[in-house]
């Protein structure tokens, strides 16, 4: 029989049934779901699915935040042989209405009335809408498509009553060029692509990162705990949440938001975490306001105790990860004095594995987090790959790239282009309804063509420079990889967002958005009066405090890739607005267009 995530979800159910798998939050008290119950729901799921007359192959929706609700879908739908396609809960309804109409999903299951309501307002070819949350929809709306869940788990408990084995039949049958899911890209540069991901594609990802320890050494196991915030229809939340907890058992804990991940990650103090570089910076600059806020004693031993973490973080990233004699005796001493209670705080005491990954991110925060007593990782893997490409390795750590090559991954840098290339039983299947955009990226020979230019470190690790559309290329004829100047702005506690500008231009200029948060205290401990976001933008004060970022980091670049000058950005991109994509990647062309007076006040009176 081929074995699916399904299949690995059943079987841990037979094995340790009384173990936990899930946690999630109800009126404030964690509430655990062992691992029958488990699977017991997710049949449940397939069976209702199969009564709804799902056939193999068909498409079903999941537009919900992160619950319990989210896997048990999610493994039915794989049970019955059907494909998840996910929506991201912030996908306003015009997107939501291309996604469900682009992937012809039969069914979609919507957490509440909000998100009811965005398919509702589209032309799609839904047949049945589940919904999670009740209130506001029950007595509210008129549509047959409608159905509650419970309604539809009472649907498959039916259903299982007359034909018990219908889903492990079906399961049974399951084969390796099965779709299991359709992961819509960004969308940074035009419409989301839909990427099929197959039942081989998943298991040769679980056998790298999990089973041969891609990621973490000893890989990961039961004893493990996780939090799941970022959003499941990004394949990397999906390794992390799902993959790694059906195939080794991690129990998993859903934080109640993205607002509540602080929060969450002090109550449950995972032993294995992924975030986005935004999470890593923000939890950063947080940690940066509290120090700075604290009473004169705790400010004064914070800024001494993080100049040690900074000193002991270099010596790691010198040593690839590993502690000398030296360093570890000071991390010892400060781990007693203040590292220890810091790591409480914010979450993080018992991580024994972070991971970055997604986008790229300044070595800066990197070092900083390590130096605190977090081993940080940074790992390489795209959606058309499977996430799986090349990762930091514990004790192999080079920062600034994103490691090693996995075992069971061809990779190599052309030559010509510097473009990464891939090829490993990892690669997608192709891009759903698109034949042209699957050959465009996935060549005669096999090789996935990542769009990513790299290059080689010491001959092991990979460094990525930028994506090949983001190059710049100056009117001086100069190639410029922005990300690097980017990220190292980004590594300042005051800046959110940079976009750095110049493509067939005389020099670079950057728009820059601040960190409402930081600068807001930072405000606040000067007296300076703000209301608004744009207000305290506007400040002349504010300028010239990032004016004193850009100028610290123009030092380190090269004349060519300095920047010239700068607007700060008069609100605060948002995903709604076209200017970021779901996962907060910046849509360099939306965000350039809709600023293109500040662009152009940055070369209409030449180089400040």
């Amino acid at each position: 029989m081929t074995r699916t995530v399904a299949s690995r979800v059943k079987t841990r159910a037979e094995q340790t049934p009384e173990r936990i798998a899930l946690r999630e939050k109800d009126l404030g008290v964690w509430q655990q779901v062992s691992w029958s119950a488990y699977w017991e729901t997710a049949e449940l799921v397939g069976h209702a699915l199969l009564a709804l007359g799902v056939e193999v192959g068909d498409r079903i929706a999941i537009h919900s935040e992160n619950r319990r609700e989210w896997l048990y879908s999610d493994i039915g739908i794989v049970a019955v042989r059907a494909v998840t396609v996910g929506l991201y809960p912030t996908n306003p309804a015009p997107e939501v209405g291309y996604l469900l109409k682009h992937s012809g999903a039969r069914v979609l299951i919507a957490e509440d009335q909000e998100q009811v309501d965005k398919a509702l307002a589209v032309d799609t070819e839904l047949e049945y809408i589940v919904y999670l949350e009740p209130r506001g929809i029950r007595n509210r709306y008129d549509d047959q498509r409608l159905l509650a869940w419970p309604d539809f788990l009472a649907l498959g408990f039916e259903h299982r009553e007359q034909h018990p084995d219908a889903v492990t039949t079906r399961m049974a049958e399951a084969q390796p060029d099965d779709i299991v899911a359709l992961i819509y890209t960004s969308g940074t540069t035009g419409p989301p692509k839909g990427a099929m991901l197959s039942v081989a594609n998943v298991e040769f990802a679980i056998v790298e990162l999990v089973e041969r320890g891609g990621f973490t050494s000893p890989p990961p196991s039961s004893k493990d705990l996780s939090l799941s915030y970022l959003p499941l229809c990004h394949v990397a939340e999906r390794i992390f949440s799902c993959w790694f907890s059906a195939a080794a058992g991690v129990c998993v804990h859903f934080a109640e938001s993205i607002e509540t991940v602080q929060g969450n990650l002090r109550e449950v103090q995972p032993s294995i975490l992924f975030g986005v570089p935004r999470i890593w910076e923000k939890i950063a600059a947080g940690i940066q306001i509290r120090s700075e806020s604290a009473s004169p004693v705790k400010r004064a031993m914070g800024r001494f105790w993080l100049r040690r973490a900074d000193a002991i973080g270099t010596t790691l990233v010198a040593n690839e990860g590993r502690h000398t004699i030296g360093s570890r005796l000071q991390y010892a001493i400060g781990y007693v004095f203040f590292y220890r209670a810091l790591l409480d705080r914010i979450g993080l005491r018992k991580v024994r594995y972070a991971a970055c990954g997604a986008a790229p991110i300044a070595p800066d925060v990197l070092r900083f987090f390590m130096g605190l007593g977090v081993p940080m990782h940074e790992v390489y893997g795209m959606t058309e790959n499977t996430a799986v490409a090349t990762a930091n390795r514990p004790g192999r750590v080079k920062l600034g790239t994103v490691g090693e090559v996995h075992d069971g991954v061809e990779l190599k840098v052309d030559e010509q282009t510097g473009e990464i290339l891939t090829r490993h039983g990892g690669t997608f299947a192709g891009y759903w309804q698109d034949p042209e955009a699957t050959a465009r990226v996935i060549d005669a020979d096999g090789w996935l063509h990542t769009g990513d230019v790299g290059e080689w470190v010491d001959g092991t690790h990979l460094r990525i420079t930028d994506r090949m559309k983001d190059i710049i290329i100056t009117a001086g004829g100069k190639n410029i990889a922005p990300s690097e100047i980017e990220n190292a702005l980004k590594a300042s506690p005051y800046i959110k967002e940079a976009i750095v500008i110049g493509d067939r231009r005389s020099y670079l200029t950057a728009l820059i958005g601040i960190e409402p948060d930081t600068v807001g205290h930072w405000a606040q401990t000067r007296r300076l009066a703000y209301s608004t976001y744009h207000d305290l933008a506007s400040k002349p004060e504010v300028i010239a405090l990032v004016q004193e970022v850009v100028t610290e980091i123009n030092e380190r670049f090269a004349t060519v890739e300095q920047i010239k000058q700068f607007r700060l950005l008069p609100k605060l991109l948002d995903h709604e607005d076209g200017e970021l994509t779901a996962t907060q990647k910046v849509k360099r062309s939306a965000v350039t267009t809709a600023f293109t007076d500040l662009v152009e006040s940055m070369y209409s009176g030449g180089r400040r």
